[in-house]
């Protein structure tokens, strides 16, 4: 079927704005789907068809690679499109070895969980559902099986509420099983507070500052029981995020930073601090600094592929509790800092009772371009990795600058098998430009290569980001892409719906079926 040539972002704009005024918002956006005016749904995915999954991270897009290309999915009821080439962009997970991967990872070796399974030590890791693919997947280097030795808990995040409405989240039952793990005397102890990310990524400032109160509340019960038992504690951050709560122009700041964060060592014979003043424009070292820290404070040998440096030398070794504050970055000591405005306490005192180093965790200090903001991903890989681990958007955007991006030889393949069948070729796109999930551009870039080989019949369903987006800002991207589509000459926008619904990591698959309907049914709200 001939491409139509009318692009069709300007339709979807005008929706999104429409469903603004009903009250939702870009992250959680309900299916909206294109129809032709006799009331049929556009461009839905159909057998013998390419879909080519423009995101790259993993955790969150595995849900709907699942319900796309799972032959024994459960998740929910669903007639598998047959035959269909599904293309993920990198390596989801370990399990899609049966998938197209247009750039596939190497793995991480000789990381953190590794070196002290090969001790013989016992391990704990522990999270909520939002960030335990970050202390299991990410922080073992890409490796989804726990090591010998390690166990691995995930608590169940909150689910159908909206996250700034539970600031909490399930924090208590997260500080509740690491402290368990703390009297069965596990040798070492992971652990991640998803609170500071997770409403670091919302528009409420009185939950950002409830947030900060809450994480310091668990804190210091944490780190109480941990001294207690012996436990040298080490607390630091992944990446900045909450620390900041507008944006220059005085709107909600819902994206993350390039601030540097805190490594704090806390003895549990209380050894003295001799801190320096904090200077915003020094750092002491980096992320990849973590893991020989750990070790050295286990002692354990230290990997001779980690490149990081022990930042403390404990006196004495022996088991470590390494608490990672998500999204804790340090941030100005005045009103624009929730992490200032509330009352911590505990954290207040840590920093200046302990000892304490400032790390980079973002740019080229975690593997990323430089001067972009940290993300969970790139942190946790380079604290369990002990070194700079490059990232898949440092290899994407390479691609996208020497041209081998569109020359790909899977986009090359799935686009040339979609023209042979006669069929249509699927982009899922993520409507933003910095999220480390992807960019706007790799669809773009795609588009290129389907006109480069005279493929007419393309079709765009919209992801709304929402988290690195400012809210409200669908509607002008979607101008911006419509244009750039009509530069590229091929190319239809037929679908919209929110990443908190398309890119679930909760098993929510009331929410995952919405957003597959919409792509494969056009069940959503429609436009035209």
């Amino acid at each position: 079927m001939k491409q139509n040539l009318e692009i069709s972002g300007e339709a979807l704009a005008v929706a999104v704005e429409h469903a603004y005024t009903a009250g939702q918002i870009d992250y959680s956006m309900e299916a909206l789907n294109l129809e032709t005016e006799s009331g049929e749904a556009v461009g839905t995915v159909r057998a013998g068809d390419s879909v080519i999954f423009c995101c790259r991270r993993g955790e969150r897009e595995i849900e709907l690679t699942d319900a796309f290309t799972d032959p024994d999915f459960t998740g929910f009821q669903r007639e598998k499109i047959d035959p269909l080439t599904f293309v993920i962009l990198t390596m989801y997970n370990e399990k899609y070895t049966y998938l197209p991967v247009a750039f596939a990872p190497s793995r991480v070796e000789n990381t953190l969980a590794e070196a002290v399974s090969a001790a013989g030590l016992r391990q704990l890791h522990c999270a909520e559902s939002e960030k335990y693919a970050h202390v299991t997947f990410f922080l073992n280097g890409g490796n989804g099986a726990p090591f010998p030795g390690e166990d691995d808990v995930c608590i169940p995040s909150p689910k159908g509420v909206p996250f700034d409405s539970v600031p909490a989240l399930s924090l208590p039952q997260v500080a509740e099983k690491v402290c368990e793990g703390i009297q069965k005397g596990y040798d070492l102890i992971v652990t991640n507070f998803a609170n500071g990310d997770v409403i670091g990524h919302t528009s409420n400032d009185d939950a950002k500052v409830e947030t900060a109160q809450i994480v310091d509340k668990h804190l210091g019960e944490v780190v109480a029981a941990a001294k207690e038992a012996g436990y040298t504690v080490l607390i630091t951050a992944d990446h900045g995020n909450l620390e900041r709560m507008h944006t220059p122009e005085g709107k909600p700041d819902v994206a993350h930073t390039e601030n540097l964060v805190a490594f704090v060592m806390v003895s549990p014979d209380g050894t003295a601090s001799s801190n320096q003043p904090f200077d915003p424009d020094r750092a002491d070292g980096a992320l990849c600094d973590v893991a020989p820290t750990v070790l050295t404070a286990l002692g354990v040998a230290i990997p001779t592929a980690m490149q990081g440096k022990p930042m403390f030398q404990p006196e004495k070794t022996g088991k470590v509790l390494l608490i990672i504050l998500d999204g804790w970055g340090i941030g100005k000591e005045d009103e624009s800092n929730p992490i200032y405005v509330a009352q911590t306490p505990v954290w207040n005192a840590l920093l200046v009772e302990n000892p304490v180093k400032y790390l980079r965790a973002s740019g080229d200090a975690v593997g990323l371009e430089s001067g972009k903001a940290g993300n969970s991903e790139a942190g946790h890989l380079n604290i369990g990795a002990g070194r700079v681990v490059p990232q898949d958007d440092v290899r994407l955007e390479a691609a996208m600058r020497d041209g081998s991006f569109g020359e790909n030889p899977v986009f090359v393949e799935a686009v040339q098998a979609a023209k042979e069948r006669g069929a249509a070729v699927h982009l899922l796109a993520l409507l933003t430009k910095k999220s480390s999930h992807g960019s706007i551009d790799y669809p773009l870039e795609l588009l290129g290569l389907c006109k480069k080989l005279g493929q007419e019949e393309v079709y765009v369903h919209i992801i709304f980001d929402g988290r690195s987006t400012a809210p409200g800002s669908a509607p002008a991207l979607l101008r911006e892409l419509e244009e750039a589509m009509r530069q590229k000459g091929v190319g239809q926008i037929v679908s919209g719906v929110g990443r908190g619904i398309a890119l679930d990591r909760d098993k929510n698959w009331v929410k995952v079926k919405k957003a597959y309907d919409s792509i494969t049914s056009g069940t959503g709200t429609r436009y035209r």
